[in-house]
């Protein structure tokens, strides 16, 4: 019963929100002298067409429609009480041109660019302090034509960090669904420091190798659903982050209350859904549901370090298919850089209240590592109905870890095998109690949960 209205409480600001809120006016791109050929720069057309809808903000509202084309632009921003809708047939291409993509201050919670020292690329579309903000369409297209950047990243000739397809700050009541995104010349959506945010019916597009092309990232955000979506990239497909180090310690923003469910991945560098490895801010109360991970390296896992600080606490993942993962699970206490050497060494980051239950696994490499830090014991990580079908004869790895499981095959570590339904310390994934005896469930078979997988085929 907890957990039923636990699901119900999270996702009930979800279903306030929709893509098809009325907009009593409306233009179109072309009536501000846009040309979708896929040659005429039209970030003038945008950026004056938004400017002057934005007379209509406190007149309930308007849209700005983009028809059949390509339409090529540079960067160009949002404004409140706006719907930005696409064509079936419209495709927004982001310019080749970096100078296209203004150089911007890096976030507060990062204090440089995630990849450089200093300022970063301004995303294809963005936006700051806006409300009630739709970008949608009949599934329409965004495509960053990030091959240029890619290839500027491995050939170390970037000047500053790259840009996003999409990033909205200190933003609420945002809607982005039925629209797919292509070639990303970094993260794909990334919503930051925003509340009220819906992500659905979304396909993000990218090819397996291509460098640090996340799919949806809420970053030091609250009350966010992310719902039926379709992922394939070159990194984590759904990552939650909140800041790097001391930046991310001293701005204090976590996420937080985020529900993500339905979801379908592939990536060949990342994970089906990852947390940090920039947490410093805090990330909790994350409930996680119907995933389906396919052909990856991983399929979970928490990314973190000591510098870090935060919190990664109250994490209750379920309902998970995988077929030809290199490793299930992955939690990971010493990985990656820090911006810069100022970072608090003992600044360690909580790891705690881990619950991933109802797991299935066909041709998987390693089950999984679970390393956490010395001095700093990562707690109440629970397995619970995990059935894996692993490939190496040293199926778990674990260290410096505490934690309970139940109906786990192969069999998991020693330092998890004490049962969960006799010691009360797994997370249920209720609002209410951090702490709650779970018992397994074992209504679904495991032909049951790979059947997503059947559908995936003809996807």
């Amino acid at each position: 019963m907890v957990e039923t209205q636990w699901s119900s409480v999270s996702g009930l600001y979800c279903n306030k929100m929709s893509p098809n809120v009325y907009r009593p006016h409306s233009v179109t791109i072309t009536e501000f002298g846009a040309v979708g050929d896929g040659v005429t720069l039209n970030t003038k057309a945008f950026q004056n067409a938004i400017f002057y809808l934005n007379s209509f903000a406190d007149k309930g509202g308007a849209q700005l429609f983009v028809p059949a084309g390509k339409w090529l632009t540079g960067s160009f921003g949002l404004i409140s009480h706006l719907t930005l809708s696409l064509d079936k047939d419209a495709v927004i291409i982001g310019s080749p041109d970096s100078s296209d993509w203004p150089a911007v201050d890096p976030l507060p919670s990062y204090g440089r660019g995630r990849e450089l020292p200093g300022k970063g690329h301004q995303s294809l579309i963005f936006g700051s302090y806006l409300t009630d903000v739709i970008i949608t369409g009949a599934n329409g297209t965004i495509d960053g034509q990030g091959a240029t950047w890619w290839g500027w990243f491995h050939n170390h000739t970037l000047n500053y960090t790259r840009p996003h397809l999409v990033e909205l700050m200190y933003s609420t009541n945002v809607v982005i669904s039925n629209l797919t995104f292509k070639n990303s010349p970094f993260w794909n959506i990334h919503p930051v420091y925003c509340s009220q945010v819906l992500v659905q019916h979304v396909t993000i597009l990218a090819p397996l190798n291509s460098p640090n092309t996340d799919g949806i990232n809420p970053d030091s955000s609250t009350n966010v659903c992310i719902s039926n979506c379709y992922v394939r990239n070159g990194d984590d497909v759904i990552v939650i982050k909140s800041g790097w180090d001391e930046y991310g310690i001293s701005f204090a923003k976590p996420s937080s209350n985020i529900s993500i469910s339905n979801i379908t991945g592939e990536t060949r560098g990342g994970a089906g859904i990852a947390f940090g490895s920039e947490m410093s801010g805090g990330i909790s109360e994350v409930r996680a549901e119907g995933l389906h991970i396919v052909n990856s390296l991983h399929g979970i896992r928490i990314k973190t370090a000591p510098g870090r600080g935060g919190y990664v606490k109250n994490v209750y993942i379920a309902d998970v298919s995988m077929d030809n993962v290199s490793m299930a699970i992955r939690i990971t206490g010493n990985y990656g850089e820090h911006p810069d050497d100022k970072y608090d060494r003992n600044a360690l980051p909580v790891i705690s209240n881990i619950t991933i239950k109802n797991v299935v696994g066909i041709n998987i490499g390693v089950a999984g590592i679970l390393e956490g830090i010395q001095g700093d014991n990562f707690s109440s990580i629970c397995l619970s109905n995990v059935s894996l079908s692993v490939q190496s004869s040293h199926p778990w790895n674990c260290s410096l870890i505490e934690g309970y499981s139940n109906s786990v095959i192969p069999e998991s570590c020693e330092q998890l095998r004490s049962n969960c339904r006799q010691t009360p310390v797994c997370y249920d994934g209720s609002a209410s109690s951090g702490m709650r005896v779970q018992a397994p469930s074992h209504k679904s078979s495991t032909s049951q949960f790979l059947n997503p997988f059947l559908k995936l085929a003809s996807f």
